[in-house]
């Protein structure tokens, strides 16, 4: 009695009782039975399509190809080889899948629109083969003697079809099948690693998973779906008509799909029937009925993207008692990691004095990685031994994440090895490097969002299980994999939170899961790329006290911005700076190498002390730019925390601060590209926070941007003329510029791309004047430039501030200081140092304990 009693209160037990009385329904409503199966068979396609678009997040234009292929095949299968109805029905499906495994393998080597342009590119061919393939397909008089033969069960029993309502029922059975099957398949582990695909697929391959085969799966099962739905509608119809083919078609799927609601199971059921009775209401009335469903679609696309389903859902949930707030932290994510309190823990003794270090595990042989003209890593030599932690640290640009891009197989490098282990892992892909036991996190946060804390953690566990492609299996009854989630949910102290979405974590928990999916895929070698960034004091010794529990049992390889952690933390520290290795040793080493501090601080070349002896100290006139108490967030993570600042009329202010500490930041929220959470800007006395950021720059706030981001396919001048603005005060113009920087006017005819890197920062200069502001931010303009240039550069930048204000963000605090009148100092999005920049330049102890390290 039980057993019947689950199946009566099973989820599919509505989709039986629908099958079963749908056709007496719809003739009650004055309809037919053939109605009643095009919308179960419609039912089945949008299942197929829903697996693709809704689970696996790829988006065909071509489906219609498949569906018409099934078709024709099934019924050529029945007019030339076999005499029957299921027979061809196979072969037509069978054959409908092969050709959508040919074309899924060719269509899934791009990306984003072009898959979905190879796709439509796809479907029209096959709908050209169709229409002019006359003596097989029919051509354009379509294909015809197709029958709905008796079906002879078992030599006993034989179910007439010719007889509409006993083929609506051997559709029905048809239709059960594969609703059950899909059932299956969308609660299995490998739609589980469908979902990470959809919303993350670096993350997915990261922690494992070969990403290209399971959509290659994806799209075969979808094809088949489709096909088969192909085959039971020629037997519908008894014909079949080329503009089945085509990909109107293919928009009719997508649109009953979408309106349904895809990423629900019962979306694409509810879609057909919606999109069927629509039409055959509709054209009673009018022969372009598609005019009115193309605005219902579209009305769902703009007010209700989640289809009749999400809408649903949303009404449901309105009614319902609100659920307690995720975000508030619980006794699991609140607790100290490793015991003690925090004050304790700040004070504990740094993992490196306990380590034991065993040999070598994993080495690099002079890497280098160039994108273009410009060398991000520059023949790194590493060696990280097993159980150590190996920090690296450098400024900004040094190429720290594009090695350790290089070493999990996001980037290929373009000379050099790597091997860990002894094994060599050069030029494996990341799943490939994942398998080896190799781990990261990264330097923002890659999670998977729209998942549970627990399907996070349980999708890498899963990754090194052989349940990990299973079609058929349950994720919840993997014994193994769900006690490491539940393990490693402890260990990062994230008990309690295992049924919250992810993204309604706050951020230091966010920072904790990246760390656990990580952990999941029980790595010997884990791999953390800044996971104390945008932590408050707490979080980060919270987080600090579980990377430092793990260095006993893990060898971690650590980048972070936070140099006191870093040198509490490390057992061996490896400097880089503009690509290359300058240092490697012990913290004490590195603290008191004279090239890192160089590195970090700048170095004073003879030019720059020059530049400092004639540069004219600026008094200041009234406040033009005024920042008060702002706080900026990057999602959840607090960026800026009470950031106050000034800049007066005619000043040149230095920003300065070590990497990762909010200066970039503090640009961008002046500039509205970041939004204040609270806090007031005021730019001539107006406030301007929240303001649009082309509202503010036609104020007259101009930026030059860290990168520089020229348009490489624009000339000189084309560059140039884009950052004109009208101004009957303008001093900037086009013969200006070029006075001022006679290099551009020699370049003027030259592209973008074809620049050197000191000749790309004179024009993202020189552009930026010829908007005429009265306030010039300037985000690290000397960076990754010869010592050369810098002094060019300089000289240039000492030559603009007699006529506009600056405010300038720069890694190098001698040349800073040297430029400008006042200096402010950030650490972890706070002002701790503001004065008179000639004091700062004087005070060299003063420089280290706020810059060095």
């Amino acid at each position: 009695m039980k057993r019947i009693a689950g199946y009566a209160t099973h989820p599919l037990a509505a989709v039986l009782i629908a099958l079963l009385v749908l056709p007496y329904v719809l003739t009650t409503l004055g309809t037919t039975v053939s109605i009643a199966t095009e919308v179960i068979i419609f039912a089945l396609l949008g299942l197929g399509y829903n697996l693709l678009l809704g689970y696996t997040g790829l988006m065909s234009f071509g489906h219609s190809a498949y569906f018409g292929i099934g078709a024709y095949a099934t019924g050529l299968a029945q007019l030339h080889l076999f005499r029957g109805t299921v027979i061809p029905l196979v072969v037509g499906t069978a054959f409908g899948t092969l050709v959508g495994a040919i074309v899924g393998s060719l269509v899934l080597r791009r990306r984003g629109v072009y898959f979905s342009l190879l796709t439509l590119a796809f479907a029209q061919m096959f709908f050209y083969l169709g229409y002019r393939w006359t003596e097989v397909t029919g051509g354009e008089s379509g294909l015809t003697g197709v029958q709905r033969l008796p079906l002879s069960i078992g030599g006993v029993f034989t179910l007439d079809m010719s007889t509409s309502i006993a083929y609506y029922y051997f559709v029905a059975a048809v239709v059960l099948v594969g609703t059950l099957a899909m059932w299956r398949i969308v609660r299995s582990p490998f739609a589980g690693v469908l979902m990470a695909i959809r919303q993350n697929d670096e993350r997915a391959r990261s922690v494992g998973y070969n990403t290209g085969r399971y959509k290659l799966v994806a799209f075969i099962i979808s094809a088949c779906f489709t096909s088969l739905a192909g085959g039971l509608y020629i037997l519908l119809l008894e014909f079949m008509y080329p503009e089945i083919l085509h990909v109107t078609m293919s928009g009719e799927i997508m649109a009953m799909t979408v309106v349904g609601g895809f990423g629900s199971f019962y979306g694409p059921i509810i879609g057909a029937a919606f999109f069927v009775f629509l039409r055959d209401f509709l054209t009673s009335y009018t022969e372009n009925w598609l005019i009115v469903f193309g605005a219902v679609f579209m009305a769902f696309i703009l007010f209700s993207p989640q289809g009749i389903v999400g809408t649903v859902q949303r009404l449901w949930l309105a009614l319902r008692p609100k659920p307690r707030d995720p975000s508030t932290p619980s006794p699991g994510s609140a607790a100290p990691l490793g015991g003690g309190s925090d004050d304790a823990a700040s004070d504990a003794p740094a993992a490196h004095a306990t380590t034991q270090m065993g040999g070598e595990t994993l080495v690099c042989r002079g890497v280098t990685k160039r994108f273009g003209a410009l060398v991000a890593v520059d023949g790194v030599d590493l060696v990280v031994r097993q159980g150590e932690l190996h920090s690296i640290i450098g400024p900004n640009g040094a190429g720290k994440t594009t090695l350790f891009n290089c070493l999990t197989g996001l980037l290929q490098s373009d000379a050099g090895g790597i091997t860990f282990e002894g094994r060599d892992i050069s030029r494996l892909p990341p799943y490939g490097i994942a398998a080896h036991s190799v781990a990261r996190s990264f330097q923002i946060i890659s999670i998977f969002q729209q998942l549970t804390v627990f399907e996070n953690v349980r999708i890498a566990a899963q990754a090194g299980s052989r349940h990990r492609f299973s079609l058929a299996g349950n994720p919840d009854r993997l014994a193994d994999v769900n006690q490491t989630a539940r393990e490693v949910l402890g260990l990062v102290g994230l008990v309690g939170l295992e049924n919250t979405t992810a993204a309604n974590l706050s951020h230091g928990d966010q920072r904790l899961l990246e760390m656990a999916i990580a952990l999941a895929t029980s790595p010997r070698l884990l791999m953390l790329d800044e996971p104390l960034a945008g932590l408050s004091p707490a979080e980060r010794t919270r987080t600090a006290r579980l990377i430092r529990n793990l260095a006993g049992e893990h060898t971690i390889v650590l980048i972070e911005h936070d140099i006191d952690r870093v040198l509490e933390l490390s057992d061996r520290i490896t400097v880089m700076h503009q690509g290359k290795v300058i240092a490697q040793g012990s913290p004490e080493e590195i603290q008191r190498n004279q090239a890192v501090q160089e590195a970090y601080l700048g170095h004073a070349q003879l030019e720059e002390v020059r530049l400092a002896a004639r540069a004219p100290r600026a008094k200041g006139g009234d406040v033009l730019l005024s920042v008060d108490t702002v706080n900026a967030y990057y999602g959840k993570s607090h960026v800026l925390r009470d950031v106050s600042l000034q800049v007066r009329e005619g000043e040149a202010v230095c920003l300065l601060g070590r990497n990762g500490v909010g200066k970039t930041t503090t640009l961008s929220t002046i500039l509205g590209l970041v939004p204040p959470k609270s806090g007031q800007i005021r730019f001539k006395e107006k406030r301007i926070a929240g303001w649009p950021p082309y509202a503010i720059g036609r104020l007259g706030i101009g930026l030059v941007p860290q990168g520089r981001r020229i348009f490489p396919n624009l000339t000189v001048v084309d560059n140039l003329g884009l950052g004109r603005r009208a101004d009957n005060h303008a001093f900037w113009n086009m013969d200006q510029v070029l006075t001022q920087f006679p290099k551009l006017a020699e370049l003027k005819g030259r592209r973008g791309e074809n620049l050197s890197g000191g000749e790309l920062q004179m024009l993202a200069i020189a552009r930026a004047l010829m908007g005429n502001p009265h306030l010039l931010l300037l985000d690290e303009a000397m960076e990754g430039l010869a010592p050369a240039i810098v002094a060019e550069v300089a000289h240039m930048i000492q030559q603009v501030r007699g006529r506009t204000t600056i405010l300038l963000v720069e890694q190098s605090a001698p040349l800073a200081l040297a430029l400008c009148d006042r200096a402010y100092v950030m650490s972890r999005g706070e002002i701790i140092y503001a004065g008179a920049a000639t004091e700062l330049a004087e005070d060299q102890a003063l420089q280290n304990r706020l810059l060095g390290v």
